[in-house]
């Protein structure tokens, strides 16, 4: 696979830093894959029999290796002692408190593996940056112990010169504080229908409640069916779905002070629980302000679902569901505004080829239509987008990737019509980019693959992942680019 020699590399590197450490709640005995039984009752009566001098002694140890690793420890360490206070029966000082705490606390590498599949866009704050400059966000997918995947965040500055900067992140990520937001009874409709439940019971508990309803709502209603079971069918079936379905519906908040690059989005959800991967993130203006989507993977360990993320600043985000056929698979990219009055999508819902999708409220993707369908050698095996269309004078510019032999991946370009995106402009025949003989070697080899570029003074920057290992940046003139995609 040869590229057709139109990027240009940059020397950014960014390697996954194996000291970037949260802490969690360690349970033990549930460490293992899949879970075991808890051993709680028994690790607590071990601290309990220290003597006073030895939970002095072990207390101060840990202290003094591990307080520089995290800004209140101590705070940690108490609150994880609360969770297992029920194994204690006794008063205990303050020391065993914080020792218990200590037990049940583990350090997280979040990226003990690797950190890949970027997206890149403007920062909503450009207060004090220079002319021609402009600040940065960049998202990554950081990847740790057992595979598990957070969304972790790098600031940095493409200067008037045209070269661009990510800044290393600073001490001590932070975990976001998670809490319910109201649940979209479109979308519950759309999720009952995806998992062939629609019936008179479910659309009859749904069709009683408002647009947006809170989960008391939600369990007045069901409360209300289970009572006419005699009448109804598969009630409590019913009930079971529409209530596990309500925790897809989430904010994550972080504390203002945090820098973006400290903040981290954990799993949150069992259909997360064993990842949150590759943020498309796109910047759409809404009357005049940013506001930032983006879709996101959750997986539990065997199946997978996309989550739509918002925010308008990086520091409140909220998360929920995305429905419909289009939505089903990986890697929905949503293209920057409406077309025609509706919001616009490039989908893989099949696994191997390019869609467009086209949906009212940006979260129930049903109505889809393909869009191209591999051609060259280098994407035989499978299609798909790097990332959300760019929106120029002569139409949508797509970056997407093809997989062909030995399972390689190259990154290709299309130019789509402004007016009908399902209408292909130009193509490219070659890859845009493919791995370099130093790019080959990683996680996943010979990958890259990028989540998402921008565009800033008729240059494009494409951050991307280095074989799921690293991450690097390269460079196209738009210009020249669109010219060769017209020229195919």
């Amino acid at each position: 696979m040869k590229e057709i020699g139109l990027a240009k590399r940059t020397d950014i590197s960014i390697r996954p830093d194996v000291s970037r450490v949260v802490t969690k709640l360690f349970i033990p005995g549930q460490e293992l894959v899949g879970g075991s039984e808890s051993r709680t009752s028994s690790t607590v009566a071990e601290v309990m029999r220290l003597d006073e001098t030895e939970v002095d002694r072990e207390l101060a140890e840990i202290q003094n290796d591990y307080s520089s690793r995290h800004q209140d420890l101590a705070g940690v360490f108490d609150l994880h002692a609360q969770r297992v206070s029920a194994f204690v029966s006794e008063e205990i000082t303050p020391n065993r408190h914080q020792l218990l705490g200590a037990a049940f606390t583990h350090e997280y590498s979040l990226e003990g593996a690797a950190v890949c599949n970027p997206s890149l866009v403007a920062h909503p704050d450009q207060s004090n940056v220079a002319e021609h400059s402009l600040r940065v966000v960049m998202s990554l997918r950081a990847i740790g112990e057992g595979h598990r995947s957070t969304i972790c965040f790098r600031d940095g500055e493409i200067d008037a010169s045209g070269g661009i900067m990510i800044h290393p992140p600073r001490d001590f990520p932070v975990l976001a504080e998670t809490s319910p937001i109201p649940l979209d009874r479109n979308v519950y409709l759309a999720h009952l229908r995806d998992k062939g439940l629609e019936g008179e019971t479910s659309t009859t508990i749904l069709e009683g409640l408002p647009e947006k309803f809170s989960r008391e709502e939600l369990a007045q209603a069901l409360a209300t069916a289970d009572g006419q079971s005699d009448i109804r069918i598969n009630v409590a079936e019913n009930a079971v779905v529409l209530r596990s379905f309500a925790e897809n519906f989430y904010r994550s908040s972080f504390d203002a002070s945090s820098s973006v690059c400290q903040r981290v989005l954990w799993p949150s959800t069992i259909l997360e629980s064993q990842g949150v991967e590759d943020a498309r993130f796109v910047e759409m203006r809404v009357e005049g302000a940013a506001r930032y989507v983006a879709s996101y993977t959750a997986y539990d360990g065997r199946s997978v679902c996309q989550q739509l993320l918002e925010t308008n600043d990086f520091v409140r985000f909220e998360s929920s569901p995305l429905v419909g056929v289009a939505a089903q698979n990986k890697g929905l990219a949503f293209f920057p505004r409406k077309i025609r009055d509706r919001y616009v999508a490039l989908s893989r819902y099949d696994r191997e080829h390019n869609f467009i999708s086209f949906s009212d409220d940006l979260r129930c993707w049903h109505d889809v239509t393909p869009l191209e369908l591999p051609v060259q050698p280098w994407e035989i095996i499978q299609t798909g987008n790097c990332g959300s269309p760019i929106e120029l004078e002569e139409g949508w510019l797509v970056l997407t990737h093809g997989v062909g032999p030995m399972r390689a991946y190259g990154m290709g370009a299309l130019l789509l019509d402004l007016d009908d995106p399902s209408k292909i402009l130009g193509s490219l025949v070659e890859p845009l980019l493919a791995p370099s003989a130093s790019e080959r070697e990683g996680y996943v080899p010979n990958v890259v693959y990028s989540c998402g570029s921008l565009l800033h003074e008729g240059k494009l920057f494409i951050p991307y992942g280095e074989s799921d290992q690293n991450i690097s940046c390269a460079t196209v003139d738009v210009g020249e680019l669109v010219a060769t995609i017209l020229s195919s």
